[in-house]
C-alpha cells in the first residue's frame, strides 16, 4: 500500500472506495493515512467486524459489487489481493468493473490487484496442509482451461465431520481487464508484476497489478 500511494500520489483529502474490502485491512492502513475511506463487502461477518474500526473518516457497507454504489463520487478506488472474478459469468464481472466506473469521479483511478494466470498455472501447489490454533485446512488446487479451483477441506475435533469448499476464479489476464475498463469509460495507464511495482512479465510476475483511469 505504501508503494502504491507513492506512486499515485494522492491529495490529502482523497477519497477513497475499497472494493471487496473484507475486514477492512487495507481501508484502516489508508484512513490511518488520513483519507477519508468507504469500504464494502458482500460478506455481513467481514463487515460486521470492520465496523468495530469505524471512525469519522473510515465508514463500512454490506453491498454487493455487481449492484451500484454512489456515483461520481470517489477519487480513487482500490480492489486488491485477488477479490475479483469469482462470478459465474462475464457479465457480472463487467457489472463489478461498471460498478467501480460509476462511482469514480471523472479522472479518477482504479488499482486492481489479481493474479498473474500464466504464473499461477506454472507455480500451482497441488495439494497442501496447513494447521492453525488446531484446526486442520486440507487444500487441494488445480485448473482448466478457464478457471482455476481451490478445494479446501477442514477438519476440527468439535466438528462431527469435516467441512468442504470449492472456489474457482477466472483466468483474467490484461485484454479480459482492457476490454472492460474500454467498455466502461476507463485506460489502463499502468501494470505491475508485483507489490514491490517492477514491470509486469508475463511468464515471471506473480501479480498482475493495473491502473486504470475513469475518461469521463
Amino acid at each position: 500500500m505504501n508503494n502504491l500511494l507513492r506512486f499515485l500520489n494522492p491529495a490529502v483529502d482523497a477519497l477513497m472506495l475499497d472494493v471487496a474490502c473484507g475486514r477492512g485491512r487495507h481501508s484502516r492502513i489508508l484512513a490511518k493515512k488520513g483519507f477519508d475511506v468507504t469500504g464494502f463487502d458482500l460478506s455481513p461477518d467481514s463487515i460486521r467486524y470492520a465496523r468495530q474500526y469505524e471512525n469519522d473518516h473510515l465508514h463500512f457497507y454490506k453491498h454487493d459489487m455487481r449492484l451500484p454504489f454512489r456515483i461520481n463520487y470517489f477519487d480513487y478506488a482500490f480492489n486488491l489481493f485477488t477479490s475479483f472474478g469469482y462470478f459465474r459469468t462475464k457479465r457480472e464481472n463487467n457489472n463489478a468493473i461498471r460498478t467501480i466506473s460509476q462511482a469514480l469521479k471523472r479522472q479518477g483511478f482504479l488499482v486492481l490487484d489479481y493474479l498473474n494466470t500464466h504464473w499461477a498455472e506454472e507455480n500451482l501447489i497441488h495439494k497442501s496442509m496447513k494447521e492453525i490454533d488446531g484446526i486442520r485446512f486440507h487444500l487441494t488446487k488445480w485448473f482448466d482451461e478457464t478457471h482455476f479451483y481451490k478445494k479446501i477441506l477442514i477438519e476440527d475435533e468439535h466438528l462431527r465431520k469435516p467441512l468442504e469448499f470449492i472456489e474457482k476464479i477466472a483466468k483474467l489476464g490484461v485484454g479480459d481487464f482492457n476490454e472492460m475498463f474500454a467498455y466502461n469509460g476507463m485506460q489502463l495507464r499502468h501494470i505491475f508484476g508485483d507489490y514491490e511495482l517492477n514491470t509486469y512479465d508475463t511468464k515471471k510476475s506473480p501479480r498482475l497489478l493495473m491502473i486504470a483511469r475513469k475518461l469521463k
